[in-house]
């Protein structure tokens, strides 16, 4: 009866990291950009930044940047799947916010 994984919600530091890469760039990179745009409050570790890599790209949704794979400084890059995923993920907030807004007020 579950989801399929690329339809469930996604933690906010996997995100911010697709946000990111809209922007090609190396996991340091990544990092520093993801504190700027939460605004300090997301504070990504090397190992959660380089866990959530690995699995972004099984899943297909971030790539290595073209001549990048063997380099020891690795960029990387959101995928055209990656960016529907930030898609339907925005949809999924409008629709949580929307509904927060009918229920306590706001609208």
């Amino acid at each position: 009866m579950g989801e399929s994984s690329d339809r469930s919600a996604l933690t906010e530091a996997v995100f911010y990291i697709l946000l990111s890469l809209y922007t090609p760039m190396h996991g340091y990179g990544i990092m520093q950009n993801v504190k700027e745009l939460s605004k300090e409050r997301v504070n990504l570790g090397a190992g959660t930044l380089y866990g959530a890599i690995n699995t972004l790209l099984e899943k297909k949704w971030i790539e290595y940047l073209e001549g990048e794979k063997d380099s020891r400084k690795k960029e990387y890059v959101i995928t055209t799947l990656g960016k529907s995923i930030v898609q339907s993920e925005l949809i999924r907030l409008n629709e949580l916010i929307q509904n927060g807004k009918k229920i306590v007020g706001g609208e």
